[in-house]
This record gives structure tokens, sequence and C-alpha cells, in this order.
């Protein structure tokens, strides 16, 4: 294995107040890395930066914003470069789901997924695909999911915006190969966050062991760090992703819905 120097990367992490987000702050700065840390809760963003700061004397910038709202990407390089902050690191994690019957799913919260999930990543993605690309080393981390590779009844609309990312992730993958950047797609299966009270149930997980933050986040930085690492990464939980790979998508589908009921009513 050869490992990433973060310590030349400045790196923005979003959804950076908690889960997740958090423990990718930790584990870059403890790798060196310079942050940015981007979410709503401008109080944890502080506290988290602080903390990093004094425990990793790294460089770390906390940046409350709503990624939901439209041109997120190109607003948020704007503001930080005139602050001096040039960016060649981005990991996108920002994120939430709900779990429910589609028609009974409140349409403005489908909306307000749709626009975190997958245009504020795509914005992000495109407002900083230059400087990373003309990084030496640059990197690009996207927060997928396992329930990307399947269709996900009562998670129908989080299992779609997950599949997106994992597709779009890999063809960016393909697309700057040589470039020197690194392009890593993070399937995680259920994890230890706040993800189930922000879903609205804490049977979200079809029933898989949910796995620590820590696994998860040393899972993809390591996997970052191969020679020839792949276009994306399942953390835990692969059996999931393999059954939606060999079994028929009829016997998956209902298999999928079958646990989701199941897992509801328990």
């Amino acid at each position: 294995m050869r490992r990433i120097d973060y310590s030349q990367h400045p790196v923005i992490v979003t959804g950076a107040s908690s889960g997740l987000g958090a423990e990718f702050a930790q584990q870059l700065a403890r790798r060196g890395a310079n942050l940015v840390l981007v979410a709503r809760r401008a109080d944890r963003l502080q506290s988290l930066a602080d903390d990093l700061t004094r425990s990793h004397g790294v460089t770390v910038t906390a940046t409350a914003r709503d990624l939901g709202l439209p041109d997120a990407g190109s607003t948020l390089r704007a503001e930080l470069e005139s602050r001096g902050i040039y960016a060649t690191g981005l990991v996108n994690n920002a994120g939430f789901g709900t779990h429910d019957a589609f028609q009974d799913e409140d349409p403005e919260r489908l909306q307000s997924m749709i626009a975190l999930n997958v245009a504020a990543l795509v914005d992000l993605s495109r407002a900083y695909i230059d400087p990373l690309t003309s990084a030496r080393n640059g990197i690009l981390i996207n927060v997928a999911s396992l329930l990307g590779f399947q269709p996900t009844p009562y998670l129908s609309v989080y299992g779609a915006t997950k599949a997106f990312v994992l597709s779009f992730t890999e063809s960016l993958w393909e697309e700057t190969r040589g470039t020197g950047l690194h392009v890593l797609a993070v399937c995680p299966g259920a994890v230890q966050t706040e993800f189930y009270d922000a879903a609205g149930s804490q049977s979200a997980d079809y029933g898989s062991k949910r796995a620590s933050v820590d696994h998860v986040v040393r899972a993809a930085l390591d996997t970052l760090d191969r020679r020839s690492a792949p276009p994306s990464v399942i953390t835990n939980g692969r059996r999931l992703a393999l059954a939606g790979r060999f079994l028929p998508r009829r016997l998956v589908v209902r298999g999928m819905g079958w646990m989701a009921r199941r897992a509801m009513h328990a």
C-alpha cells in the first residue's frame, strides 16, 4: 500500500457535525489534513473544529450552511477561495433518508432529500473537479450506501439517491483515471449513526448488523491507499449487495420488501 499524504490537501467534509462526517474529519485530521467542515449545526461544527485543532495541530475551518440550497458548490468554493482556502480534497457525506411507504411520504421532505443527497453532491463535485484533478493526488470521496445496489421498498427515494451516487462516482473514477485524482464511492451497510433518528425509524437497516463509524471510515481511507484502488468499496454487509447481483430481480425486490415490513412490525 502507498499512503496518501493528506498534509498536502485541504479537505472539505460535508455533513461533518455528526456520524460519518465527524469521523472522516477525525481520521483525516489524524493523517495531517487541514479541513473545512460543512453542515447546518454551527455549534457542533465549531466544537469539533476546536477539538481537532487542539488534538492534531491542523487548521480547521467551520462553515455552517444548508447545502440543499441551489448552487451550493459554486457559492461554497467562492466563499472559501475569498478566504484563501483552496481545497484539493472533497468528502461528500451530507445526506439523510426517510423510512415510510412512498404514498405516505411528505413531498417537501422528499424534495429536500433529493436536493441534498443528489443535487448538492453533483454541484460540489462539479465546482471542485478542476482543482481536484489538477492537484497532485487529489481526493474525491462520495458516500453512497449498500442500499444503492438494489431497490429498497420503504426507503425507495433514499435508496434511489444512493444508487445515483454510486453510478455517478464510479463513472467519475473512469473519466478521471490517469489524472492522479483518487475517486471512491463508499458503500456502508447499516452504521451506528443518527441516520435512523432522521429517517424516523430504528428499523431502517433491513435487519443487518450496524458497523461503527470508525470501521467504515477506516475501510474507506485504507481503500484509497491501495496502489490500484477500486471505484467503490462496500465496508460492511456485503452479502446484501451480492444477493442483489446474483439473484433474480423479482426475488430481490420481494425479499427486500419482506425484510422491510418485518423490521417495521418487529
